[in-house]
């Protein structure tokens, strides 16, 4: 019902926007020529329709409106695909979806063959004229194995009463999948599959594991039939199993067949005992022939006309099974784009973009779930809240050198065993955090470690590298000794800093926070730099004139004229700072979005992937629209002259 809803939501918003987007053009007034920035301002219906498209294509490519509107689908297309690969061993040997018998084809090839090697052995000038002879002879004698299985008057009666026999038992089928009722379920039948359909679960249900915290998914797609349409073509497939086995154990081995080549190998077999090591040519040879005559025994040939019959049989089933399918063949052609369900031995699987693509639904069931604390992810949810209490939040920012500067002593034990505190003691309590106050709500999780990184690191690079980048488009010492430096470490890819920086700082924040800072300070250098010596002379020579001082005309004229630079630098560096933190949580950790994808790369996860991206997307979309409004608010004046 969620998925029906949201899509029918989805559908309406596009449809409304776009003609409230039209009905606006007409209205209104626009006074802006073009190439002014404010036409491109406002226009959140566009915004709504290009999210909602978005998500619709997500919709409609994981297959999660078919898994909406037809739960029951991927079920019944999965029985469908059972019958279409016990279809595929029968119509392999008719030309129904080949271009011709499958006899046919290993005639041709094995004809092929025996011409080639009569070549070879003719124009070998390894061989002696006699050996070339014997040889050929043997080709001529494989040869003639052929027409003692295509002659329909040399075939076994067995084997046509058994080739009858199938072809009645696929009609006898054809008839009785017909009718509503087939394959005929008892009451009790019918309860037993019902109670094992309800215990395997729906199409991609997620469960979690017991006692390990982790998350996996059940069976892709439910194998056990449930609906009566699905029921029929299961059982349409066990019994179509039972005839693909028995024709494949066929084989048309009549006395002659049988007589002529149990006779061409004993004569191979004696010629190759009686050679030397000095014949090897001439045994190997031998042994080539010997395996077309395998070949050629072990395919199933039969003469032209044998099967005509079978192949009417299978090509009537195989149109009332696409007839009975009904509505279910629009639903696989419209609402499983890219692919479909498809069967392999024992189970059904997603062959396609559903596959790779996770459904919404799924996804958002996974997201919840990872989020819990109860679950999480590797025990850890992706975010949530804990109740700190403030005396732990103080013991982290106060330094613990504090209580060791006060004079005097810490507190000694007596000779009762009883510590007795002083004012030193209490100082160190506080800076330690080892005392209680009251709790409140901090947030924590996967999340949380990574944003926390990324806004370290910015922070730190920001509060260096702007003053820095100041002062070196101002002064030349500064930009003379700090330009090398910092274009020596800039062109180097964060990655490659990585495993340096953690394995000297360690897996933990540190050096996560420290490579963070490496990517932001760079980047914020040459962003104030490039504003601080791109102020206009102009507006510098006005403040001179006006008598301000150095720090004035900093303040008021060279920060202002930088700051769109240094704002658009904080942009570029959010994401560098996301990207390099991904792969160094990739590389160590044990917390953060890269860890998660990570590990569920290893697991073929998919939904969980997709999870940890749109996470990343949200996260920097979060952190760009910020800059935007803080950019908006500080520097009204930019586009403006």
């Amino acid at each position: 019902m969620f998925t029906q809803f949201i899509t029918i939501l989805i559908l309406v918003s596009i449809v409304g926007c776009i003609l409230y987007g039209r009905r606006l053009i007409r209205t209104e007034k626009v006074d802006a020529v073009f190439g002014n920035p404010e036409r491109a301002k406002g226009g959140t219906h566009w915004i709504i329709v290009g999210s909602s498209a978005i998500l619709l294509i997500w919709l409609y490519y994981s297959w999660d409106i078919a898994k909406g509107f037809y739960p029951k689908s991927a079920n019944e297309l999965c029985q469908v695909a059972k019958v279409n690969e016990s279809l595929l061993g029968l119509k392999y040997q008719f030309p129904i979806e080949e271009r011709e018998f499958k006899s046919t084809s290993i005639i041709k090839i094995e004809n092929k063959n025996l011409q080639i090697i009569t070549k070879e052995i003719q124009s070998s000038p390894d061989l002696s004229s006699p050996q070339k002879t014997t040889l050929v002879g043997f080709i001529n004698e494989t040869r003639k194995l052929i027409p003692l299985l295509t002659n329909e008057n040399l075939m076994e009666t067995d084997t046509k009463i058994q080739i009858k026999e199938m072809t009645e038992e696929i009609r006898l089928l054809t008839s009785n999948f017909k009718k509503n009722d087939y394959p005929f379920e008892t009451d009790e039948q019918k309860n037993e599959r019902l109670k094992a359909v309800s215990e395997e679960g729906g199409w991609g249900i997620t469960k979690v594991q017991s006692g390990t915290g982790s998350i996996e998914n059940t069976i892709e797609v439910p194998l056990v039939p449930a609906t009566n349409k699905g029921l029929k073509f299961d059982a349409a497939a066990k019994e179509l199993e039972i005839i693909n086995d028995k024709f494949f154990k066929l084989r048309n081995h009549n006395p002659q067949f049988k007589n002529s080549i149990k006779a061409l190998k004993d004569k191979i077999k004696e010629y190759r005992g009686g050679l030397d090591d000095t014949e090897e040519v001439a045994s190997t040879y031998a042994k080539n022939i010997v395996k077309i005559a395998r070949r050629i025994e072990f395919a199933s040939i039969y003469p032209p006309n044998a099967l005509n019959e079978m192949q009417n049989a299978i090509v009537e089933f195989d149109n009332v099974q696409k007839s009975e399918q009904g509505g279910l063949r629009f639903v696989d052609m419209f609402l499983f784009p890219a692919g479909t369900i498809v069967s392999s031995g024992t189970s059904c699987s997603e062959q396609g973009s559903g596959r790779w693509l996770p459904k919404p639904s799924d996804t958002l069931n996974k997201f919840i779930l990872m989020s819990k604390p109860s679950v999480g992810y590797k025990n850890i949810p992706l975010l949530w809240i804990d109740m700190m209490d403030v005396s732990k939040i103080i013991g982290f920012i106060l330094p613990d050198w504090i209580a060791d500067v006060l004079p005097g002593e810490y507190p000694i034990h007596t000779k009762d065993g009883v510590v007795e505190q002083n004012f030193k003691g209490r100082v160190l309590k506080v800076v330690t955090g080892d005392f209680k106050l009251f709790k409140i709500p901090v947030p924590y999780g996967h999340i949380w470690d990574s944003f926390l990184r990324v806004f370290l690191g910015l922070i730190f690079g920001i509060l260096i590298g702007v003053p820095l980048g100041l002062f070196m488009g101002l002064n030349r010492f500064a930009k003379g000794f700090f330009d090398p430096l910092i274009e020596l470490y800039r062109p180097v890819p964060p990655l490659a800093w990585a495993p340096l920086i953690i394995s000297v700082l360690g897996i933990d924040n540190t050096g996560k926070v420290f490579l963070l800072f490496m990517v932001s300070l760079s980047i914020m250098i040459i962003s104030a730099r490039a504003g601080a010596s791109g102020t206009q002379l102009s507006k510098i020579h006005a403040a001179h004139s006006l008598g301000a001082s150095k720090k004035q005309i900093l303040r008021y004229v060279i920060f202002p004229n930088s700051l769109p630079e240094i704002l658009t630098g904080i942009r570029v560096a959010v994401g560098m700072c996301w990207g390099t933190l991904v792969a160094a949580e990739f590389l160590a950790g044990t917390t953060g979005i890269g860890f998660v994808e990570n590990v569920a790369k290893k697991y073929f996860q998919y939904e969980v992937i997709w999870i940890t991206i749109f996470i990343m997307g949200m996260l920097g979309l979060l952190f760009d629209v910020t800059l935007r409004k803080i950019i908006d608010k500080t520097i009204p004046w930019r586009g403006k002259g």
